[in-house]
């Protein structure tokens, strides 16, 4: 345990984390996604763990992990399969933790968020048994 820093961010999360440069992004995924199979294709190399539902997760990565402020679109959202103007209730909730960040989700078509997550740093796969509760987050700066 250490002082001021979520205790969902177990050692290996928080190793992944001080790895990630500017532009390496993480994947915060639900628990239907595959991420045993795209995470053996991120840098990392294998997935993440974390014991709580994506928006815990979201909250507890966003407590250490600056969002980019140089690129447009540092957080993305998987998109409702048939239906992309849908917001799923998993990423509507998340709304007032991203307004407080500055950011608003974009959505992927599912199958080019799959393959936007394997090129990513690392995925972590929450606890949350709703759909759609996907997030690719692009690591920002930090300034002195």
């Amino acid at each position: 345990m250490l002082k001021g820093i979520d205790p969902l961010l177990g050692p290996d999360l928080l190793h992944v984390l001080a790895m990630m440069g500017h532009g390496d992004e993480i994947v915060i995924v639900d628990a239907n996604f595959p991420a045993a199979s795209v995470g053996e294709q991120t840098v990392y190399g294998s997935a993440l763990s974390i014991g709580c539902d994506a928006l815990q997760a979201l909250s507890a990565i966003t407590s250490l992990l600056p969002l980019d402020e140089f690129e447009p679109d540092p957080v993305l959202t998987m998109q409702v399969v048939g239906e992309p103007q849908t917001v799923p209730p998993v990423i509507a909730e998340s709304m007032p933790t991203l307004d407080a960040l500055g950011h608003k989700p974009v959505g992927l078509e599912r199958f080019a968020f799959y393959e936007r997550a394997k090129e990513a740093f690392a995925v972590v796969q929450s606890s949350e048994m709703r759909p759609y509760g996907n997030f690719i987050l692009r690591k920002g700066v930090i300034f002195a």
